[in-house]
């Protein structure tokens, strides 16, 4: 494990160095990853990031645009020969298409590098030419994101957690039923085994449609090709005294301690420890739609997830991030499109409250933050309608379960968001004093004028604080 270790940290000593000279003197690089938990928009945000970055006529909040400075944006072949690449054209075909649909959601990693031809500010503007920044945009699953808190927890941790929080779901009660006819300490039976990781599964897919985030392990939602295996085979067990080494219970305890060493562990050595600048999307209208319990849920979920950028917390982290560490990190709260703008600011309150945990975690670590509401990709006009004698503040689109053109008015959200993170925290089935709505809206026939990318809320400015003090 020393000798591990000591590569590990040579490995990053070395890479973080050639970084260093690469940036001196070549073209820079920066490596933007796109995060968020499930239905947040990842494959939109990308697919609209780029377009408007080719396309930069509705980009007037990024500096380098405005200003004229980009001379030229082009696609490249990643550097990456083992990653899949994004599936850029694909998912704007769908979304601009004559017929448009949302595109397929994020199953697996995927990267995309886009490059910008860039002329310099300030007095370097007369003394150097145009310089090429590549932006290497790395997308990958929410349902894996949260299996990083599950690093410095051990199996006995971690299933108390678990049990503690489903004991009173109703997504859970079958599973819960199966953990009480067991004996977790009676000699390994590989047919219990798996039918105990199948109730376990079986439970975190009703969780995640519920509007739960806490949907850990991930890949028990997206196991690719490794269904089936016996590191996907454990499942949440009451704590047992000297369990025997053949037990059902130890056998569990290998198998999570497998699926942290061969699953985790090397997807954030390869991806996330490379990563300079973080996007992490929340769907927050949607938990607001989902009550007290999910919004809870979803602000402890997006602590555990940043929790990574608090040095010293997990020590193989540490190490992994030594010499590295993300230096930016937007907290983007999206389809800000299905309110009024006149609710934006109320949404990025919440955002900022919602976050503030994980938020202070990252500053400590040097990072600088920002919240704000975005819509990746509009997909409503705004109208103004009297309904009961009420004027109300409304957006207009295209239902995605019906089809048809309607109004819509979510409801009001409070000024103050601390009224929502005290009854989150009651832990009610409904919210005391809001009333609030989500629908789905389908995205909108689009004809775009050459020059123009798809129409945005608040994308340019994201680009800004992302990428802007590089351009």
């Amino acid at each position: 494990m020393a000798i591990v270790n000591l590569a590990d940290g040579l490995t990053r000593g070395i890479e973080t160095a050639g970084n260093a000279i690469s940036k001196a003197l070549f073209e820079p690089v920066i490596r933007l990853g796109v995060t968020g938990l499930a239905r947040s928009g990842k494959t939109v945000f990308i697919t609209s990031l780029v377009a408007n970055l080719l396309e930069r006529g509705r980009m007037p909040g990024l500096l380098a645009a405005s200003e004229g400075r980009i001379e030229a944006a082009y696609l490249q072949p990643q550097p990456d020969d083992t990653v899949p690449r994004f599936e850029y054209e694909a998912h704007l075909g769908a979304l601009t298409g004559p017929t448009p649909h949302w595109p397929e959601s994020t199953r697996a990693v995927s990267q995309l590098r886009l490059s910008l031809r860039v002329r310099p500010a300030g007095l370097l503007s007369g003394l150097t030419g145009p310089r090429t920044l590549h932006l290497d945009i790395v997308d990958y699953p929410g349902e894996w994101l949260l299996d990083l808190g599950l690093l410095d927890k051990s199996f006995t941790e971690w299933s108390a957690q678990v049990l503690e929080r489903i004991a009173h779901r109703p997504q859970a009660a079958d599973y819960l039923e199966q953990v009480e006819n067991t004996d977790p300490a009676a000699r390994l039976d590989e047919p219990v085994a798996q039918s105990l990781a199948q109730g376990f599964t079986a439970y975190l897919h009703a969780a995640r449609d519920a509007g739960f985030y806490d949907c850990t392990p991930g890949r028990f939602l997206l196991p690719g090709d490794l269904a089936g295996s016996p590191v996907l085979t454990f499942a949440p067990l009451p704590s047992v005294d000297m369990p025997s080494r053949r037990s059902l219970w130890r056998e569990m305890q290998r198998r999570y301690e497998a699926y942290k060493a061969k699953v985790i562990r090397p997807f954030f050595k390869d991806h996330f420890a490379r990563i300079d600048r973080q996007v992490v999307l929340v769907d927050v209208l949607d938990a607001l739609h989902q009550g007290p319990q999910a919004f809870d849920d979803m602000r402890r979920a997006m602590a555990d997830l940043l929790s990574v950028f608090r040095p010293g917390r997990n020590a193989f982290l540490t190490r992994l991030l030594q010499g590295r560490r993300v230096d930016k990190i937007l907290f983007a709260a999206t389809k800000a499109d299905h309110l009024h703008h006149s609710q934006h600011d109320r949404l990025t309150a919440i955002i900022t409250a919602l976050t503030r945990d994980a938020k202070e975690r990252a500053l400590f670590a040097g990072a600088g933050t920002h919240a704000m509401a975005i819509a990746a990709l509009r997909t409503t006009v705004e109208e103004t309608m009297t309904y009961q004698g009420r004027v109300l503040d409304c957006v207009r689109g295209t239902v995605l379960e019906t089809g048809a053109q309607a109004a819509f008015h979510a409801g009001e959200l409070p000024n103050d968001p601390q009224t929502l993170l005290s009854a989150a925290q009651d832990a009610g089935q409904n919210w005391p004093d809001m009333q609030f709505q989500a629908t789905a809206f389908a995205p909108a026939k689009l004809a775009l004028k050459p020059g123009d990318g798809p129409p945005h809320i608040r994308l340019d400015q994201a680009a800004q604080f992302l990428i802007g003090d590089r351009l």
